[in-house]
Parts: C-alpha cells; structure tokens; sequence
C-alpha cells in the first residue's frame, strides 16, 4: 500500500494511465485562463516528475510548508503532489484571505514558499514581512525560487504519518486552528470512499465526479481527489458554483457523481422546472446539510439521491458516517449509521450518555488499537486545544445528534448555535431551513440576541429576493415571514426579529460564518432595517 499520496497517484497512473485525471469544462477554462480539456494520469505524472526536480534542485525538502494559492486550478494537484514527494506540506490558501488574515497565516504556519497566482504575489511578500517570516514566492509556471531556509527534516524519508497538508478551520469562534494532516488521513479518506459501496458505490475507471467545492476545503482535497485517485476516476473541478449553468456543466462533463453543499439544492430547486431536469447519468450526490423539506422533492425532480454524510476536518474519514443505504430516513436530516470501524457516543450536558431519542453532543473515536487513526494528527501550536478536543478519549464534535429506535443518526445543530429561550431549546439550522422555503426569502442566517425575560431571542438575518426601499415595505414583509413561519414551527421558534441585509457573512464553501452571525445579531435590533416581530409570537398562535 502507498505511504503517500504521491506514490498513491504514481500507482493508479502505472495502471491507468490513459484515464483522465482531470476535465476542466471551458466555463472554468474561462474563469482561470487556463486550457480547457482532459489530462491523463499519465501525462499529469510526468508533470509532477518535472515539478519534483525543480523543487528539489531549489532546496525544498522534509519539513517545509508550502501555501498554495491556486483556487481549483488544475496546477493545484500536480504541485500538491510534486511536493509531497519530497516530504513538503501544502498549506491551502483561502483566495478571499487579506491582509490581516494573510499575516496571521504565513506567521502561524511558517511556510518556505508560496505558489500563487501572480496578482497577490506583493500581498502574500507584505504579510511574511509583517509576520517576521522569511518567504519565497512563485507563480505556477515560475522556476521554484531557492528554499529561504534549510528542510527542517532533511535526510529522513517522508512516510505515511508525515504532514501532508496544513488545512486550517474557518475560525468562526476565535483565530483559525491549523488542522495537521498527515499522508495517512487522505489515503484513508479515498480508500474508505472506494470501498463504503452501498448507492455510494464508485466503479473503478468509470467515474467522473464534478465539484465546485474549494480545494482549500477538506472535502474536495481529501474525499473527492483521493477517491478519483485511488479508483482511477476522473475529477471536474469547478472555480465555482454557477447555478444558472450547474446542470450544464453537469452534462457537458459527463459526470457520474456530483459532490454538493447544503445550499446547492435549495437554489437549484428554486428555478422553474424545466423538460430536462432529470439527470440519468448521475449515480448519486454526496454532501451533507440539504434541507430535509427538500430532500424527496429534490431527488424525485432530479432523479438520484442526495446522499448525506457527517464528518469534519479533524476527523477526516477516521469517524466519518453516510447514510448510503436504505432506509435513508430523506427528509429527516439522517446520516446514516456508523460502520463497525467508527464508534459513537452522544452525551448530555452533564456527561451521561443521552437515551435513545434525546439530543447531545456527538463524540466518535476509531475503532480499533488507534482511536485516531485516520483523524488529524492535531492542531499546529495548540496542544491545550488538542488535548481539549480529545478529552476522555473521545473526540468532542461540537455538533448536537440525537439516536432513533433504529439506530439512525439525525443531525439537529451545532452546539454552539442552540439558542436557548424561556428554557427551549432551539436549532438555528431547523428555523434556517424552514424560512428558505418562503418565496421572499434569498438566503437566511439565524442568530440569538439577549432578551431580558427570555434569555434569548430568536433574530433571522434575511437576504429579500427584491428590494425593500422603505420602512413600510419591510415591516409588510417581515410580518409576512414571521405570520407564514408561525404555521410552520413552534411558535417559540419564529423570528422575534427580521433584519433585511444585502449579504450574509459566509466562508468559501458557503457556509454561515457563525462567528460573525453572533457578533453582529445583537447590533441589529433597533436599526432602521430590522423589524420587532416579537409580539407576533403567542402561545396559541
């Protein structure tokens, strides 16, 4: 078995090197400047032969990070893997990070060298400087400049619990943690995708998996790449999400899977319908976060299943569960169960394990000798947080789950965004999920604020799909909302306030930056665009 994943693709190019390892469809050919069309394993192997040598010429070694930003560019894999070959972590660079961000990253990890496109070459040197941190810096097709200090493990071999990524955390609750992944974790993560079978079964050769998830997320570097690595797939990497042409790019590219974001369906599902809707060369979706009153109509309009899986940067596929089999519980946010190499614990806020049927905090280890085998190795200069994370043997997720009678896992919020009013417990993702299905609703972030009798009250930041130009307007379509949402929850559920934004804070896959949604909901009532609705909420409404 390889130890890396750069012997990991040399393999699967030994064997399948007429394959295609990448198709860039023209709209992202477009988009980046680059060539559109397919590379092979085998011409893309040669590229990172040449690659390696260069880099090994310059001085880079065991024990450098190198940044890549790069976007989804094709040139991403084939200097990811030119790197690894001499024992050197990439570090994903975020393309939306500026100065501040920048800074922190190229000090915090200590990058030699960063590969990036040539327009934020002044940036990226300005943040090393102010960092206090030696950098060499280099465009895709530049020569490696000379690495600015020796490799801090030179002359011993990269192997499989060598660093192979850097990938840090969006940072929602305080400075982004650098998640330490080893080469072990990714060739974990698309073998145990190769062999989970189920609706999610990947036949060797024949799949061609289409993202627009960033590579400087843990999905897209490590489940979709390495599954097309380790099955000699073909993977289509979008710049991005494009919903008016996403079905398009779809067929164009002749995708067998397709890898989505909770969003994705809920602004797919919203075009009209159209003769062509239905996908018959589309296996299945992998993805986690479709909002459950969606799921069944958005497999019956498009014709394949939304598989939903759970899992996080520091878990890799170590604890990773999918709902790949029937009965798949649609619609009732279900992730499936855990397989016999995953164990699963869900405990109260007093630290007893939660009944069947009661929400808790979901804890999941490895199975085995390693409870952390195929996790992250810790996070980069934060051993308290690692040791935090891992208490008691089990690592803490953060996310609230609850069991059902049929050992089913369902999904109910992350810890952190459970507000809690006049003693009820409250999910912003389930009141999220319920204002998106309303017509004048573009997008949606809920948040709590202080209330001085409840404790907290339930405030939803709304992205109107038209103009609201006066006050009138918006308290019409506030009240609307609420009114409209009273019928669909609790009534301690619906919004007490409605504030109409122009956007909402998100990370690059599109996510709420819940962070900032929780700094900023306590600032919004008051303000000329939220509206009071909390007299709207009665008991016997």
């Amino acid at each position: 078995m390889s130890a890396t994943v750069y012997q990991a693709f040399l393999d699967t190019a030994a064997r399948c090197g007429q394959n295609p390892f990448l198709c860039i469809l023209p709209e992202t050919a477009g988009a980046y400047g680059v060539a559109a069309g397919e590379i092979g394993y085998a011409g893309a192997a040669a590229a990172i032969e040449t690659l390696k040598l260069a880099y090994a010429r310059a001085g880079y070694g065991h024990g450098h990070r190198a940044g890549l930003l790069l976007e989804n560019r094709p040139a991403f894999f084939l200097h990811w893997f030119a790197l690894n070959a001499l024992g050197v972590s990439v570090v994903p660079i975020n393309p939306d990070l500026r100065a501040a961000e920048l800074e922190y990253l190229a000090g915090h990890s200590e990058i030699a060298l960063a590969v990036a496109l040539p327009a934020r070459h002044g940036e990226l040197r300005d943040a090393a400087a102010r960092a206090g941190r030696p950098l060499a810096v280099m465009g895709p097709d530049d020569a490696p400049p000379p690495a600015p200090f020796a490799a801090p493990l030179a002359g011993s071999a990269p192997g499989e619990l060598t660093e192979c990524a850097l990938l840090y955390t969006s940072g929602t609750t305080g400075r982004p943690k650098g998640c330490i992944l080893p080469n072990r974790y990714f060739l974990h993560a698309g073998g145990w995708y190769a062999r989970i079978g189920g609706l999610a079964e990947l036949r060797p050769g024949q799949e061609r998996m289409i993202t627009p998830l960033p590579l400087v997320h843990m999905n897209a570097m490590a489940y979709s790449a390495m599954a097309m690595v380790l099955t000699g797939g073909c993977l289509i990497p979008l710049d991005r999400f494009h919903p008016k042409t996403w079905w398009d790019s779809v067929r164009a590219s002749r995708a067998t899977v397709l890898h989505y974001l909770g969003v994705m369906p809920a602004i797919l599902m919203k075009a009209e319908p159209a003769p062509d809707d239905r996908q018959p060369a589309i296996r299945f979706g992998f993805g986690a976060g479709v909002d459950r009153k969606l799921h069944r109509p958005f497999e019956e309009r498009f014709g394949f299943p939304l598989l939903e899986a759970w899992a996080m940067t520091e878990t890799g596929a170590g604890a990773v569960i999918i709902a790949n089999r029937e009965p798949r519980h649609i619609g009732s946010s279900c992730f499936g169960r855990e397989e016999n190499d995953v164990q699963v614990r869900i405990v109260t806020d007093e630290g007893a394990d939660a009944p069947v049927g009661e929400q808790g905090e979901l804890l999941v280890r490895h199975a085995g000798d390693d409870p952390r085998y195929g996790f992250f190795a810790g996070y980069l200069k934060d051993p308290a947080a690692t040791d935090e994370a891992w208490e008691g043997g089990w690592f803490h997720t953060g996310d609230i789950v609850r069991r059902e009678t049929d050992g089913a896992l369902r999904f109910v919020d992350r810890k952190k965004n459970v507000i809690r009013r006049s003693g009820e417990n409250i999910s912003a993702v389930e009141v999220e999920s319920v204002l998106m299905q309303h017509p004048m609703v573009k997008a949606v972030a809920v948040a709590a604020v202080p209330d001085a009798v409840r404790g907290d009250e339930v405030l939803a930041c709304v992205v109107p799909e038209r103009p609201l130009p006066d006050p009138a307007a918006r308290e019409e379509a506030a009240r609307g909302i609420v009114q409209w949402s009273l019928a669909q929850l609790a009534y301690y559920k619906a919004p007490g306030y409605v504030a109409f934004v122009d956007a909402l804070p998100l990370t690059t896959t599109n996510k709420i930056q819940r962070g900032e949604m929780k700094a900023l909901a306590p600032t919004l009532p008051g303000t000329p665009h939220c509206v009071d609705t909390c007299a709207m909420k009665r008991r016997n409404a």
